[in-house]
């Protein structure tokens, strides 16, 4: 093992040992006002697991959790990334207003070291949110994980593929994620605890794909890089 990678798996672990000084945020706002009037308690709630099956790649599903995940990292809360399929590109981050002094990036390999490194994230009390994408999973290592965020008072953001959305889930929300022939991003609520699902909304204030310079684009670069790229 490196002497870097021992350094951040101790610094990883006094956090978890001594947790978050002062009562974390309970409840972040999405930033899209339509999106915030469905979600349990106006936002993405902590103590839950949501579910995000966007039906291709690039069409905005992580820049959906952009504003929430900037404010708990200047918050002093840390978010991770689990076995992200891509490399997430530092200076998109950085103009979303992200804290890299406070976001993770986890690179575990199988299905059970990623399921683990989410567990462990999300009931660590100094992370206030933990993306992961799983190879699989199945109910009852959602509710491990739904245990977790709950111990942890974080928000657990786990990304299926669409197909899972025909599968039934112990998660409190979850969204099916899709681009129209404009490229506006449009949300299918396949549930969502205290809400009625089986609508459709759009949330406004970006478009996937390219930017075109438009003050509603938050981001000009990608967010992210193929892994392909970097090796």
């Amino acid at each position: 093992m490196s002497a870097s990678r021992a350094e951040k798996l101790e610094q990883l672990a006094r956090l978890c040992r001594h947790g978050h000084e002062g009562p974390p945020a309970r409840v972040e706002p999405s930033g899209s006002a339509n999106l915030d009037a469905v979600l349990p308690g106006g936002g993405w709630q902590a103590g839950t697991v949501v579910e995000l099956m966007p039906v291709s790649e690039g069409i905005g599903e992580l820049q959906l959790l952009m504003p929430a995940l900037a404010k708990i990292t200047q918050g002093e809360r840390h978010v991770a990334m689990i076995a992200p399929p891509y490399i997430p590109y530092a200076p998109a981050l950085l103009r979303h207003g992200l804290r890299l002094e406070h976001f993770w990036i986890i690179r575990a390999q199988s299905a059970t070291d990623i399921l683990w490194s989410a567990e462990q994230t999300l009931r660590c009390k100094s992370f206030g949110a933990v993306l992961a994408w799983p190879q699989a999973i199945r109910d009852r290592e959602v509710r491990r994980l739904q245990l977790a965020a709950e111990a942890g008072n974080s928000v657990g953001f786990v990304y299926r593929p669409p197909s899972a959305a025909r599968e039934s889930s112990p998660a409190a929300v979850r969204l099916r994620l899709q681009s129209d022939a404009s490229g506006q991003l449009n949300i299918d609520v396949v549930k969502c605890r205290g809400a009625r699902a089986g609508m459709t909304l759009a949330v406004s204030g970006w478009r996937s794909g390219v930017s075109q310079n438009s003050e509603a684009d938050v981001a000009v670069a990608p967010l992210y890089q193929p892994l392909s790229a970097n090796r």
